[in-house]
């Protein structure tokens, strides 16, 4: 029993006591017709006085005090039944415990517990309406007023959420179904078409649209972005479905709309049981965790309850960003932080010997192709291709059970040294596969917000005014957002088999001159005052990226955003030629790395004018044939 508190509970107390007494006598009179002259007055006193120490004792019981009136739900008004019908059926007992000399009619023993039920809910439901209307009424026309595009399940939320709100007041909502039209929601009407959108804007004066349609396809959400661009309206949006699926965001959560939201596709549908079964209660590692994708990859397993989640990254602040997030979202995860160079054999040695991972996620890289191209070609191949062999002979040194490698659509017949060095990585993988670890190889493209990427330098630059640069008018590239990756990312690991390598389904490319016009017009900018200039190709880029799923190239999985891919089969030569190339003291120049590349993927074909330094005769061959060790040798 909980004991009452403070004044206001005292308060709410004496109430219920009181709805009690009422209950009881309010029944006995419509009952028996009670009259000062008629007997039954003091059976219902005598009665009165035993029922309700029962009831009050059953209120507190109940905890019907810890809460507050003005926030009164339906989880009260659940205790208030339970209480009520708890107390309907001891009272009876009661009397007949205590044999007391009096005559109860059967129908008020029936009717109290509903009056009370009324009295008592009645009187907290109506207290909140007041103070709710009296707290918020002024605020609500203060606020600035605004239309809710959708007047679906989530309009509707929103519309109620946004009753309290001190920012906004929502003059009405927009839904394209004729059968919601004059009808109201919390009040608010629905008042016509979405096409209507500007016309309704200049008659309450909106200059914001809020768009609640998270799982609606991406064509309906841009255009009524384009309805807003139109009309001068700014854009806003709720968080897209699966950030509501995964508790990532709430539904009250208003935000600009981004360019995904526009370019979206369907959400992700994954084996939510099996990857619960794969990742739950294991030890897992990622490495590049502060980063884009191995954050986002770090908050998707975390969701799956792991053993012990193994974050290792070469950038402090990246990796501080992440323990703090998951601290904060995932308070009871374990987790182990570890700075450090995924091309540090020892380190690595040591770590995996010390967190004993049953399952590594790959995703540390050097992935910027033009800067890459000139000046650290030597190092893309260290870190991307021998960093992945260090960390690879590690865990099958120490028998892990998955090593999922995160590779790009780069890898597809490279032209650039980032794209071959990841091919080169994945060849890694390939040769190992035979083992005791599972080696998966997962490709895919571009992904929106990822560091690096076009999206935030086209904002810095609309935000100076200009010029917005593109390399190509008709370069395109495939996107996906880092949610959709990730998820994709976790469900490839899941059902791969060794020595596979799967591709994601990413869709139709898009024109980047596009992806930049449409930021100028959500950004709020004038597409007219803002140029698209035309730079050039940079060093290693392609104008056309190659399809990753395709009929002839891929085959497909039971999952339909998934494609194994006909890859060429692995040299092992190449790899013990690359692992004793990258072991050497005196870096290699840009002619010698393409070069190298050369000689191990022959898919690899370095752009027209990129210098390429002959190799000396049998330098192919020059790394012994002996087979490659469990681990790398250390340099001393």
């Amino acid at each position: 029993m909980k004991a009452v508190s403070n004044w206001r509970a005292w308060l709410a107390f004496a109430h219920d006591v009181a709805a009690a007494a009422l209950a009881w006598g309010s029944i006995y009179w419509l009952r028996v017709s009670l009259d000062a002259d008629l007997p039954y007055r003091g059976e219902m006193l005598a009665s009165l006085a035993m029922i309700l120490p029962l009831q009050a004792a059953i209120f507190l019981i109940f905890g019907l005090y810890r809460g507050l009136w003005r926030f009164a739900s339906l989880v009260d008004l659940k205790r208030i039944v339970l209480a009520a019908t708890l107390g309907a059926v001891l009272i009876p007992l009661v009397l007949v415990m205590l044999r007391l000399d009096t005559m109860v009619p059967r129908s008020v023993l029936v009717l109290y517990p509903l009056v009370l039920i009324f009295l008592m809910a009645g009187s907290r439901f109506a207290y909140r309406i007041w103070k709710e209307h009296r707290l918020y009424s002024p605020l609500a026309a203060l606020g600035e007023p605004v239309l809710i595009v959708g007047a679906g399940d989530a309009g509707a939320r929103l519309t109620k959420e946004l009753e309290r709100s001190r920012q906004w007041r929502v003059v009405g909502l927009l839904d394209d179904d004729a059968a919601k039209h004059g009808r109201r929601l919390r009040d608010v009407a629905v008042l016509g078409p979405i096409a209507d959108l500007g016309a309704w804007a200049d008659r309450f004066g909106v200059r914001k649209a809020i768009i609640a349609l998270p799982s609606t396809h991406h064509a309906v959400r841009r255009r009524v972005a384009e309805l807003c661009a139109a009309a001068g309206i700014e854009a806003l949006t709720v968080p897209s479905y699966e950030d509501l699926i995964s508790g990532r965001s709430m539904l009250s959560s208003i935000r600009n709309v981004e360019l995904d939201d526009l370019l979206g596709r369907d959400p992700v549908v994954l084996d939510n049981d099996g990857l619960a079964e794969w990742l739950g209660n294991r030890v897992v590692m990622v490495t590049g965790a502060g980063g884009s994708i191995g954050s986002e990859l770090c908050r998707q397993i975390a969701r799956f309850r792991p053993a012990r989640l193994v974050l290792f990254d070469i950038s402090e602040a990246a990796l501080y960003e992440i323990v703090t997030v998951l601290a904060d979202v995932f308070p009871l995860l374990p987790v182990a932080s570890v700075v450090g160079d995924a091309k540090h054999d020892a380190l690595v040695d040591e770590v995996i010997a010390r967190e004993r991972p049953q399952v590594i996620f790959h995703a540390a890289a050097y992935k910027h192709v033009p800067l890459m191209e000139e000046g650290n070609a030597w190092q893309a191949v260290r870190n991307n291709a021998w960093g992945t062999w260090v960390l690879a002979r590690a865990a099958v040194a120490a028998r892990v059970e998955k090593f999922v490698l995160v590779s790009t659509d780069k890898a597809v017949n490279p032209t650039s040294v980032m794209g071959a060095s990841k091919r080169m990585a994945e060849i890694v993988c390939q040769s190992l596969a035979g083992g005791p670890t599972q080696f998966v190889i997962v490709r895919f493209g571009n992904v929106f917000g990822s560091a690096g990427s076009v999206i935030p330098r086209f904002r810095e630059q609309i935000a100076r005014g200009g010029p917005v640069t593109v390399t190509h008018p008709e370069i395109r590239r495939y996107f996906m957002s880092i949610s959709e990756a990730t998820q994709l990312l976790l469900q490839a690991g899941l059902q791969g088999r060794s020595g596979e390598i799967l591709v994601l389904d990413m869709g139709e490319p898009v024109r980047i001159v596009d992806l930049a016009r449409d930021l100028i017009r959500l950004s709020g900018a004038d597409p007219a005052k803002i140029d698209v200039v035309f730079t050039g190709l940079r060093p290693g880029e392609k104008l056309y990226e190659e399809p990753l799923a395709s009929d002839e190239a891929t085959q497909p999985t039971r999952h339909p955003k998934l494609h194994v891919a006909a890859a060429r089969a692995a040299s092992e030569d190449a790899v013990r030629q690359m692992v004793a190339w990258c072991e050497r003291d005196r870096p290699a120049d840009q002619a010698e790395v393409r070069a190298r590349l050369a000689s191990w993927i022959p898919e690899y074909a370095p752009p027209a004018g990129a210098p390429v330094a002959p190799l000396p005769t049998g330098a192919a061959d020059a790394a012994p044939r002996a087979a490659v060790p469990l681990r790398a040798p250390r340099r001393h």
